[in-house]
């Protein structure tokens, strides 16, 4: 058994894939449309589906804006150097609301960008 992937919904698609293709550099590995149901689903990753687990973005055309909530936290991305990352990511018009450094009480490098619904990405330095 493994993850497939995590399911976000999001209120505008085309920003949402600009943001996790473009700023975060995830590719755009399908993408269909449910005119019965009104909705979209895409989903990106940074590798086949058959591979890596991935994100499953669902556009309900419908709605605009969802409440977050207070249960879900974050995705977590592996990345070789979290202070570059932050670099390119703000360089691209990403929003990081957690500079790169230290986790608290820990040793492991992190940091916090957010999409553009609000969902929270945590950047993880693996250091190879």
């Amino acid at each position: 058994m493994r993850i497939l992937h995590t399911m976000l919904r999001v209120g505008d698609l085309d920003r949402s894939l600009a943001f996790y293709t473009e700023v975060i550099g995830m590719h755009l590995l399908r993408r269909q449309d449910y005119p019965g149901g009104r909705f979209t689903l895409a989903f990106v990753g940074f590798g086949p589906e058959s591979q890596e687990t991935v994100l499953e973005l669902t556009h309900n055309w419908d709605t605009p804006s969802y409440e977050l909530g207070d249960a879900f936290g974050h995705v977590a991305i592996a990345v070789a150097d979290a202070y570059a990352a932050c670099e390119q990511i703000k360089a691209r018009g990403g929003k990081v609301v957690r500079e790169a450094g230290p986790m608290k009480h820990g040793t492991s490098v992190i940091a916090f960008v957010e999409d553009p619904d609000g969902y929270k990405i945590e950047l993880v330095e693996k250091k190879a």
